[in-house]
């Protein structure tokens, strides 16, 4: 992988993570329409420090959201603080079911399947274009949201789902609010990215090259900075009913990447 490449790949990634059009979809496009042939271990390093930095520039866009939830829980009341943390806890579980017990049926379709990729873009823009129709209102995520939109983050482990797209209109579908839906849906995802990076680096499964340096610092910073940029707009798109947008540009490439697929069968 070139340096080109890995600017284009961290954008793509920056972007993607926080926009509801799929990161893993795009990626995976993106790599084969670049023509990635790195070998498996030096692809997956690459792919882990492109989600590290995007999960970085999450902690830095609701860095104020953060303190004051580790302030509010070390405070050891059942405050606000402590019941959204919590929540984050609970939603957290159905993704780790699916990432320990079925980790590797997961990889396996992580290897340029487009065909895949399209089907699932579809259904993406299904729950944006559902999402954007639903009223606004000033509930708050409850713990049983909380397990539901769990529920779709782990659907949303399959390349071309977007997670952040899912669990947005998952709950706004449940009737939240709209800023908060997408607030949750953003700091849900951090715990995650930080605990399958730390699976990864103890499991031995990443490799690294001295010679590896270089793209992975450039794509690193791309996705840094592209997903400062994408989280502040994309909370502002949800708050203005937005979302319709992206479910037809999700179509639009899902239909292209089915048709790829079918003429070069």
């Amino acid at each position: 992988m070139n340096v080109i490449d890995a600017i284009i790949l961290g954008i793509i990634q920056g972007l993607t993570e926080f926009l509801p059009v799929s990161s893993s979809g795009h990626l995976e496009l993106g790599k084969a329409i670049l023509g990635d042939n790195s070998v498996p271990e030096e692809s997956l390093l690459f792919t882990v420090v492109l989600h590290f930095a995007t999960a970085l520039s999450t902690i830095v866009v609701f860095r104020k959201d953060v303190f004051s939830l580790i302030k509010g829980a070390l405070k050891f009341k059942w405050n606000d603080d402590l019941q959204f943390i919590l929540k984050i806890a609970v939603s957290m579980i159905p993704a780790v079911v699916v990432g320990l017990f079925f980790e590797e049926q997961l990889e396996a379709l992580f290897g340029g399947n487009i065909l895949l990729v399209g089907c699932m873009l579809i259904i993406t823009a299904f729950l944006l274009f559902m999402a954007d129709r639903a009223k606004n209102t000033n509930k708050k995520v409850s713990f049983s949201n909380a397990f539901i939109i769990g529920i779709s983050q782990a659907i949303a482990m399959l390349p071309g789902i977007s997670r952040s797209g899912a669990t947005i209109s998952t709950s706004v579908l449940l009737g939240n609010d709209k800023t908060k839906a997408a607030r949750f849906s953003f700091l849900m995802v951090v715990p995650l990215i930080f605990g399958k990076i730390a699976k990864d680096v103890l499991s031995g499964d990443l490799t690294y090259e001295s010679g590896n340096f270089t793209t992975l610092t450039i794509g690193f910073i791309a996705a840094f900075v592209a997903g400062l940029f994408a989280c502040t707009w994309m909370i502002a798109l949800v708050k203005k009913s937005k979302l319709t947008y992206f479910a037809i540009y999700c179509v639009i490439v899902g239909l292209v990447a089915i048709g790829f697929t079918l003429l070069n069968k």
